[in-house]
């Protein structure tokens, strides 16, 4: 098993963007300045030690090692070791709306990419409970199976989006059907669906899914993520440009969360409703409650022992430094002269 010890680091990463598009216009800046001067082939000839290609040979070096300094800080490491560990806890199973309504920005940076922050966070918070993932539309997918491998989690949780679901739509009794079907058979251990969703039910009935979950002693919880006053939903043109969704008749459509829906659901299902807001999606407030639940032991499968990694990389940016300073901006003289002589 690999994993990073501090994964945030790597959004340095995002970086190397930057640093490609000022090379980039260093490099179209020099041309410019030297077309100032005069002919372009004349002015070569003046400087024919000057190399085109060295320069983003370097570049490449120091982005290269850039790249692996920042993986050197996140910690790499490596499992070793793997142990069976017996656990109590109970089981959670995560249904996340990623409808396109979810990509409303009444909370920054919009309604999905909150909800995916406040659920990363969760994570580190369930101790020894189990973990599943559900995403839905207008169906409902299982997106992680019931584990308690909370690397894998993290790792699915990152990669949702609002194009994983390809039919659109709201079905959130659907999800909830589905959670409920999902979880560990033949175990007595406490169970819960949180349902995170701005409401606006279109499928099905949401309501006498959740009662039905409570029958067979599954929780449903309901988090609304939104506001009531309404907002457009943002969406990219084919040129890139930024829009938003409109009807048939050309109307720009508001989304609302319907906290009504999602406060009838959680009362069927014996569970409770937290409004989301900028600062606090409600989370910490449901998993409080999970926690009151019965918990059962189970064993668990986990690395108790990982080979700190951190040294490669970092020996592989002194190489690349080295070859850096070793690289000169001007061609090689020997070449130089071949080329004289053949001309």
């Amino acid at each position: 098993m690999f994993q990073f010890s501090h994964i945030e680091y790597l959004y340095a990463w995002t970086l190397i963007v930057l640093f490609a598009g000022l090379f980039v216009w260093s490099q179209v800046a020099r041309k410019r300045n030297i077309r100032r001067l005069g002919d372009v082939e004349l002015v070569s000839r003046l400087m024919p030690d000057a190399s085109s290609r060295k320069p983003v040979l370097k570049f490449v070096l120091l982005v290269s090692a850039f790249a692996l300094a920042v993986a050197g800080m996140a910690g790499p490491k490596f499992g070793t070791k793997m142990e069976e560990q017996k656990r109590h806890g109970s089981e959670i199973i995560i249904a996340l709306d990623v409808s396109s309504s979810m990509m409303a920005e009444d909370i920054q940076p919009n309604r999905l990419e909150r909800a995916k922050q406040a659920l990363s966070r969760l994570v580190d918070r369930l101790g020894d409970n189990k973990i599943g993932l559900v995403v839905f539309a207008g169906e409902a997918y299982t997106q992680l199976p019931i584990t308690s491998d909370y690397v894998s989690a993290k790792m699915f949780l990152s990669t949702i989006s609002t194009d994983i679901v390809p039919v659109q739509g709201t079905a959130i009794g659907t999800a909830i059907n589905l959670a409920a079907n999902s979880f560990s058979p033949f175990d007595e251990t406490g169970k819960a669906i949180v349902v995170i969703t701005d409401g606006e039910n279109h499928e099905d009935n949401p309501v006498q899914a959740a009662q039905q979950a409570a029958d067979r002693g599954i929780r449903v919880h309901t988090v609304g993520v939104g506001s009531s006053q309404g907002t457009p939903i943002p969406v990219r043109t084919g040129s890139g440009q930024r829009d938003f969704i409109k009807d048939r008749q050309g109307n720009v459509v508001m989304t609302r969360l319907d906290e009504n829906t999602l406060k009838e659901t959680a009362v069927a299902g014996k569970g409770v409703y937290v409004r989301a807001t900028s600062s606090n999606m409600g989370l910490n407030n449901v998993l409080d409650e999970i926690n009151k639940m019965e918990k059962s032991a189970y064993e668990a499968k986990i690395y108790t022992d990982f080979a700190e990694m951190f040294q490669y990389p970092f020996a592989m940016v002194l190489l690349l430094l080295l070859t850096d300073l070793l690289i000169s901006d001007r061609k090689m003289r020997r070449l130089f002269k071949f080329q004289d002589v053949t001309l």
